[in-house]
């Protein structure tokens, strides 16, 4: 090869080494003047019926506008400390303040869960985390956990709308299938999914949802799939495949849905770039009033 077409040849590499991952949040997703600022409130959570021993934290974003006067609409993000955090790879209450403000999506209350962990039993030992079994598992367990344990909860000091068109689930590679699942169980209480790099691989069975979403009658589910080319690939599955195999599935059974794939890796950075279009599109005929 002649050194010229060599030299070419690296610096297209280097271009598209460059570009791949490289996500940047625009200004939907940074703090705008004049733009009223919700509040995000921390607390503990240790009194669950349906994961019973488990403790965790939890955040609450309540918008500005919010006064009690009417019900809110509700989003759920697993992984939740990394959904709040104002310099994350999302910064949703950033998104939510500039969106509500916007008059581009209904009033939400925003709740962030950690998924849970089990104390050490002896002194000295570690505590167990909780986050695959509550998030991987092909069960209705965790969506119960949402309805039984912490709904209830939140319901005490705010108005919570009960129309499952106005509550969302969000999250993250196991985050990201534990929220289909919500919705996939329990569609009665819940209908709107957003999942980043969704785990839709064989950790505890989610290999087998492309199946049941073609054997099964279609769910009032509304669901945005966001994937990377540079997923992982390993003993479970691999990612990339997985995610394309449940958009082909909704396809093909009339799901409302979109599937984008970036040339990403297993991180949020594609998924926060893109979060206020996936807010639009999924709130797009919500009323705003």
């Amino acid at each position: 090869m002649k050194i010229s077409n060599l030299l070419s040849l690296l610096c297209l590499l280097i271009a598209v080494c460059d570009g791949a991952d490289d996500y940047q949040l625009g200004p939907d997703s940074l703090r705008k003047k004049d733009v009223p600022q919700g509040k995000v409130t921390m607390h503990q959570f240790s009194d669950s019926k349906v994961y019973p021993g488990s403790e965790r934290d939890y955040w609450i974003y309540v918008p500005s506008q919010y006064d009690g006067s009417k019900p809110a609409c509700l989003m759920v993000f697993q992984d939740g400390k990394w959904y709040q955090d104002p310099r994350g790879h999302t910064r949703v209450p950033t998104v939510l303040d500039n969106l509500i403000d916007s008059g581009e999506i209904p009033l939400t209350i925003g709740l962030f869960l950690n998924p849970g962990v089990i104390p050490a039993a002896k002194e000295g030992a570690k505590p167990r985390k909780n986050r695959s079994f509550e998030y991987d598992t092909l069960s209705d367990q965790y969506a119960r956990f949402l309805l039984v344990d912490i709904l209830p909860v939140l319901k005490r000091d705010y108005r919570i709308t009960d129309d499952p068109e106005g509550r969302a689930v969000c999250g993250i590679s196991s985050g990201g299938i534990c929220a289909w699942t919500v919705a996939w169980e329990r569609p009665d209480a819940f209908r709107k999914v957003i999942s980043y790099v969704g785990s839709f691989t064989n950790i505890r069975g989610g290999h087998n949802y492309p199946a049941m979403i073609r054997k099964s009658e279609k769910k009032p589910i509304r669901v945005f799939l966001q994937a990377g080319e540079k997923d992982l690939d390993n003993l479970h599955g691999s990612w990339p495949l997985g995610n394309r195999q449940m958009a082909a599935a909704l396809k093909f059974a009339g799901y409302d849905f979109r599937f984008v794939m970036g040339d990403g890796g297993h991180n949020g950075k594609h998924g926060g770039a893109i979060f206020p279009d996936m807010l639009r599109w999924l709130w797009r005929d919500y009323p705003k009033s």
